[in-house]
């Protein structure tokens, strides 16, 4: 959600920035708890009424903007209704007091990072490990499935961004592979790619500047201590920025995957993340 519309605003012109999505989710509650991370499915949802049931409980906080069938958002909101009051709760009783997406930043992020926290359980919010550190996410793979992954470790998955895959893949089969496995509160992840929506537990992406820009998370070693705040919006490592300044400047970049074709162009001039991820 935040990479797409990031990108599509810069096509429009508009400056949107990754703080926004934060302030939204901040004041904007969890009334649906869907799968693969809630309780329901799409198919209830629908039944309870879909999006415009939504958009009726959310009516105070919408802007009463036109749509493509001639009908405003407010009209939608007014004419729907909710036929199901658990699948789609009130404003008064929601399932958590903020929305599913939160920003975070700190000195593995400084330009930010996202998580889907509607998808990490409450004693999970606040994560604190050392890190076992992956330059690609097939290398993570191997690890996770040959049992080296334990209860407190934060997987590291860098090179995968804009510019590192190229591309930005997704980190879908690592973390679906730790909640396989039971893991999903006690291992984090923290990756410079993306993830799907199918995430859960306390899996950070974006992590922005990437690895391949000289991004901090270029600087991450083994067992260094990584702390995650979601409530607070913070992701730092336990080093001083001397120090990640001395590693950053003995990094080497890993040989690129690609280095001919579209893909190596697309490198060579793709935005980070928190741009969205468009060419320059």
């Amino acid at each position: 959600t935040v990479l797409h519309i990031v990108a599509i605003a810069k096509e429009a012109g508009i400056e949107l920035k990754l703080d926004t999505f934060d302030k939204i989710s901040r004041k904007t509650p969890k009334i649906c708890d869907l799968r693969p991370s809630g309780e329901y499915f799409l198919e209830d949802l629908e039944v309870a009424g879909g999006i415009p049931a939504v958009l009726n409980r959310l009516e105070s906080k919408l802007k009463d903007s036109p749509t493509v069938n001639g009908v405003s958002i407010k009209q939608i909101a007014r004419l729907s209704k909710v036929y199901d009051e658990d699948v789609i709760r009130s404003l008064d009783d929601p399932y958590k007091e903020e929305g599913g997406i939160a920003i975070l930043r700190g000195n593995i992020a400084p330009e930010g990072a996202v998580v889907k926290q509607g998808g990490v359980s409450e004693e999970a919010m606040c994560f604190t490990g050392k890190a076992k550190v992956f330059n690609s996410e097939e290398n993570a793979m191997d690890a996770i499935l040959k049992g080296k992954i334990k209860k407190g470790d934060v997987v590291v998955i860098r090179y995968e961004g804009p510019k590192g895959g190229p591309g930005m893949r997704e980190m879908l089969s690592p973390t679906s592979a730790i909640v396989g496995m039971g893991l999903s509160n006690d291992v984090a992840l923290i990756t410079d790619g993306r993830f799907s929506g199918g995430t859960h537990g306390p899996c950070i992406g974006h992590i922005t500047p990437e690895a391949a820009k000289g991004g901090p998370i270029a600087a991450i070693r083994t067992n260094d201590k990584i702390k995650i705040d979601i409530r607070k919006r913070r992701i730092d490592v336990d080093l001083s920025a001397t120090e990640i300044k001395t590693r950053l400047k003995k990094c080497r970049l890993p040989k690129a995957n690609v280095e001919k074709g579209w893909l190596a162009r697309y490198a060579k001039v793709v935005t980070s993340a928190s741009k969205g991820a468009v060419l320059e």
